[in-house]
């Protein structure tokens, strides 16, 4: 039997570009497990997908997941199908221009193979406490950063 598992993410940075912090929370089975880093010089956009790779990266076997994000940047990527397109057109956009943080969609395009995720829209800094603990938690990595 598949397990399912809950992933909560978050990703801040302090300028953009500038200091950056991501976190991922996985639930399964009453546990939890924080995860959390930083960069010096990133942008939130690459937090936030960071994020979401960590959190799957971490899963041990196939799992149905259900990953939480208030990035529309990262959710619309992969509900209006915007990662497949980028693939098909050799990590072009619709206008021709190449991929922003193509390392990255390419990293979770091969996550999103192993495991059967349904990505989720929430709404940021509002009354979800697992985004709020996340982005907490982001924020206090990018603090760690001189």
């Amino acid at each position: 039997m598949i397990k399912t598992v809950e992933i909560y993410t978050d990703g801040a940075c302090s300028g953009n570009p500038g200091k950056g912090g991501w976190c991922a929370i996985l639930l399964y089975g009453g546990k939890e497990k924080v995860l959390a880093g930083g960069e010096a010089e990133t942008t939130n956009n690459r937090m936030e997908v960071y994020a979401a790779i960590a959190g799957l990266s971490a899963l041990k076997e196939k799992c149905n997941v259900n990953l939480y994000s208030d990035s529309a940047y990262l959710v619309n990527a992969i509900e209006q199908h915007w990662l497949d397109n980028w693939k098909r057109n050799a990590w072009r956009t619709a206008d021709n221009k190449p991929v922003k943080n193509q390392d990255l969609w390419q990293q979770l395009s091969e996550l999103r193979v192993r495991h059967n995720v349904t990505f989720i829209k929430v709404k940021g800094h509002a009354d979800n406490e697992y985004n709020n603990r996340c982005d907490k938690a982001a924020r206090a990595e990018i603090a760690k950063i001189e």
